[in-house]
């Protein structure tokens, strides 16, 4: 790490948080920022980027596989102004999607002053209006900026209309009404205030940055150092770095300061090193003033949300307001007959102390003990969000199961209710009756239904855009029914809005399963045989157990069949050709896919290798006589 910095004045420094809708083009954006600061060589971000041009800050596997960003993350960028005066802005990107939220709430109390993306197409969606309502709590003034301007079907200046039509909605300020527009092709690195004046760059979004997001207050940094964590990252070198934006005060090198966590505890600590954010990277220095963003080491145990201070000065900062969780499941050993084949983790110990180290970071996450010492009551914003974390365990080399999603209810006013979200559907206008008929028996409301057509440029036919309000669970297993149903052509989002009474039963899986009725290898000769009884989500040569679930029943109810069957062979051979198995295409199922499938007789287990489903009871005497006893009681 360099100890050298250009020295900067609080004045010149700007921290701007990117809000806005999934794939609206946030990390898009700070790439060709970052292209264009002139601070580093294309060459060295395409390195950076895994040699693509672009998609740089999102760095973690899963975000690259997915195109989603998951975890917030900061960077800074050096820009001269017109006026040739050099400013570092310190630009924090954040998630798109709903189930992501804890990460955008924790994060936005870093920033002075947010730009805004929207779609030239879609507007505004569920998800900008989440967090476009927590940065206006937050005081932060948005720049607009309406990307894919450059799409065919582009239809900005409706979309402005829409943006200001949403602030409104939300009681926005008058001075937050009046916000500067930028129209942007962020892929093709352009942006400018007016679509009948081109630009080449990105030259006036940094200067309406400048102009319009506000510098740090001066004259803090002669108060007692304050700052609360908001980050959390890890060197095998100096173990935990805690990062913030300093509120008051001044860090320095070999400081004494005091933490208070979240209970009010305070213990003395000693500032190891202080690092400032310089590009991607950070740089070691011996000061960082108040209203700049810092990471600091030495301060080990810290956790997000701890307020550093200075001795003289033990009064916490107040604690970042996070959302409840929306949905639970359980966390369980696997006790499968091939448990412990793959996973290099399957005790209840090693998955319960996974989980503690992701509370330490994932702010939206709750556990709780569960039935039995072996489960884990796992609460999260999501099946997304839960399903992230399964995802990374198992990579990880975890091996566990987990159940059937629910939703958490919650008594208001002595009435149970459950979370509501806003669902908005985009599709061609030939599928409405498609999503109606749908949505008919789920408990959704319509709420807004408007047509919208394409622009000029384009050859495709009208779109309907719909919005509902719907009962989460409803939710479950909806959209691969969507896509099934609108051949694959509808868009849907959705984001929590509220807690309503519940709206009644909502329709569960209408098919049964086949249920492996043997331990052993799936026969092509087997799955041949039983052709006409469903879809199979097992291939020839997989190996199976007695209740794992195999496939899809074509009718109500489970089946029980047996798939590891072999053809019996003898020395005579049939005159004509061989009988050649027929074998149904194989039902891929991801891991969102399987955990909205399974029902509450069901698991998912999950291994480093496989996926697969299983009923809890595997004998099929034991499920039996479960359903006696609930059957009399």
């Amino acid at each position: 790490m360099n100890v050298a910095r250009p020295p900067i004045s609080t004045a010149q420094i700007r921290n701007v948080a990117i809000i806005a809708h999934v794939d609206h083009g946030k990390t898009t954006l700070v790439d060709q920022l970052l292209y264009q600061s002139g601070q580093f060589r294309n060459a060295e971000l395409d390195k950076l980027a895994g040699g693509q041009h672009g998609l740089i800050l999102d760095s973690d596997d899963l975000e690259r596989e997915r195109g989603i960003t998951i975890f917030s993350k900061n960077c800074a960028v050096r820009y001269t102004s017109q006026a040739g005066e050099e400013y570092r802005i310190n630009l924090i990107d954040t998630p798109g999607h709903a189930d992501f939220g804890g990460e955008v709430e924790r994060v936005l109390g870093m920033a002075s002053g947010t730009i805004l993306m929207v779609d030239a197409f879609e507007g505004p969606m569920p998800q900008t209006r989440f967090v476009l309502e927590k940065s206006l709590q937050y005081g932060l003034r948005p720049i607009v900026v309406v990307n894919k301007v450059d799409r065919p079907d582009a239809r900005p200046l409706e979309v402005v209309d829409e943006v200001f039509d949403l602030l409104v909605d939300l009681d926005a300020p008058d001075e937050v009404l009046d916000f500067p527009t930028i129209f942007a092709s962020a892929k093709e690195g352009w942006g400018t205030h007016d679509l009948e004046d081109p630009s080449q760059t990105l030259q006036p979004l940094f200067e309406t940055i400048l102009s319009y997001v506000p510098s740090p207050e001066t004259g803090l940094e002669s108060k007692p150092l304050r700052l609360q964590i908001t980050t959390l990252d890890y060197s095998d070198y100096v173990g935990r770095i805690a990062i913030g934006r300093i509120r008051e005060g001044v860090v320095r090198k070999r400081q004494n300061v005091v933490v208070i966590n979240r209970e009010g505890e305070a213990s003395q600590r000693q500032v190891g090193q202080v690092l400032a954010f310089d590009g991607l990277g950070r740089v070691e220095v011996e000061q960082i003033d108040a209203g700049d963003l810092c990471a600091l080491v030495g301060l080990e145990p810290i956790e997000i949300g701890d307020t550093v201070t200075d001795p003289s000065c033990l009064e916490p900062l107040p604690a970042v307001t996070i959302d409840q969780p929306t949905l639970h499941m359980t966390f369980r050993v696997s006790d499968g007959p091939f448990s412990g084949r793959d996973g290099k983790f399957v005790t209840s110990r090693q998955i319960s102390e996974r989980l503690q180290k992701e509370l330490r970071s994932n702010v939206a996450l709750q556990v709780a003990p569960g039935e039995t010492q072996e489960q884990f009551r796992v609460s999260g914003r999501g099946l997304m969000h839960l399903g992230i974390l399964i995802e990374n365990m198992r990579r990880e080399g975890f091996e566990l199961c987990v159940g059937k999603p629910q939703v958490i209810y919650r008594e208001v006013e002595g009435q149970k209710c459950e979370p509501i979200e806003q669902l908005v559907i985009d599709c061609p206008s030939e599928c409405q009756s498609a999503v109606m008929a749908l949505l008919g028996d789920r408990r959704a409301n319509m709420t807004k239904l408007s047509q919208r057509q394409p622009g000029s440029g384009s050859t495709d036919g009208g779109f309907v855009h719909m919005e509902f309000t719907i009962p989460a669970r409803s939710l479950m297993g909806l959209r691969s029914r969507m896509l099934n149903a609108t051949q694959g052509q509808a868009i849907m989002h959705h984001t929590l809005i509220a807690y309503e009474p519940v709206r009644g039963t909502v329709p569960s899986r209408s098919s049964g399963v086949l249920i492996a009725h043997e331990s052993g290898m799936a026969t092509a000769y087997a799955l041949d045989a039983l052709y006409d009884r469903g879809e199979f989500f097992v291939r020839p040569g997989d190996q199976v157990y007695e209740g794992q679930i195999v496939g899809e029943n074509c009718r109500a109810g489970d089946l029980v069949v047996n798939v590891v069957k072999g053809k019996k062979l003898t020395n005579i051979r049939a005159a004509g050709k061989d009988d050649n198995s027929q074998v149904r295409p194989v039902r891929e199922m991801s891991l969102e896919a399987c955990l909205e499938y399974i029902e509450e007789d069901e698991l998912v287990e999950i291994t480093p290798s496989t996926i697969r489903m299983r009923k809890i009871l595997l004998i099929e005497a034991d499920r039996r006589r479960a359903s006696r006893r609930a059957n009399n009681s």
